[in-house]
């Protein structure tokens, strides 16, 4: 009888292969080929290990207590099932882990906690990927605030931007002439103190000439004559 090893290995991250089996395996032989001294998913303490010595048939597997291997599923060629189990009766067994062999290579196929467990680490990578993604494309002004700056944004506004720009239409005569008129009377009225001769050159200011007044004597003859005007057109009838 051999003796129960429930040691729990993982082998996850492996495969096994001997090529020269590989054009022979059939259902027949297959346990055999996983049976090799070289492969490192076969615990060589199990019951068929036992068999195999004493040359007896795998029937004697259901009268023996303890680690066995079983051909649980065969779909020739290609794909073969080989279950791990513990016999602790002859109707009564406990699985302990599951082997597949596609195209002869031997693989061990994970439990269900190991996918659920490797399938949250790949959403929850996704999820931190996402905002990490989106992290990098958050913008924070004080006077602005929090604002989206994603990087195709620039190609989308240049792409956008001729479409979007209007066609500017010329100016009429009668806006032109306004306009100038309005610059001379602006310039009349506050005329410049400096001008340039050439672009770069030092300002030079400009001599505003003063009126001259008319003599006191002119003005007050203008007046007294006003004055006698405004006297006959009072007097006459």
């Amino acid at each position: 009888m051999a003796s129960v090893d429930l040691r729990d290995n993982n082998l996850l991250g492996i495969s096994w292969v001997d090529s020269g089996w590989v054009p022979i395996l059939n259902p027949g032989n297959v346990l055999d080929y996983f049976s090799e001294r070289s492969n490192p998913f076969y615990d060589r303490t199990c019951n068929n290990e036992v068999v195999k010595m004493q040359r007896l048939t795998l029937e004697h597997l259901n009268q023996m207590v303890g680690v066995e291997y079983i051909l649980l599923h065969a779909q020739e060629p290609i794909l073969y099932i080989i279950r791990k189990q513990q016999r602790q009766s002859p109707t009564q067994v406990v699985p302990l882990s599951d082997y597949y062999i596609i195209a002869g290579v031997v693989y061990q196929a994970p439990d269900l906690g190991t996918v659920i467990g490797s399938r949250v680490l790949s959403a929850v990578h996704g999820v931190q990927s996402a905002f990490d993604e989106a992290m990098s494309y958050c913008r924070y002004h004080p006077s602005k605030g929090y604002w989206w700056h994603f990087k195709d944004q620039e190609e989308r506004d240049a792409k956008a931007e001729p479409k979007s720009k209007k066609k500017e239409e010329p100016s009429s005569l009668f806006q032109r002439q306004r306009v100038d008129t309005l610059l001379l009377d602006l310039r009349s009225k506050f005329p410049p103190t400096f001008y340039q001769p050439k672009p770069g050159e030092k300002p030079i200011p400009v001599e505003v000439k003063k009126e001259t007044e008319p003599p006191v004597e002119l003005v007050k003859q203008e007046e007294r004559e006003r004055a006698s005007h405004q006297d006959l057109c009072s007097s006459s009838p």
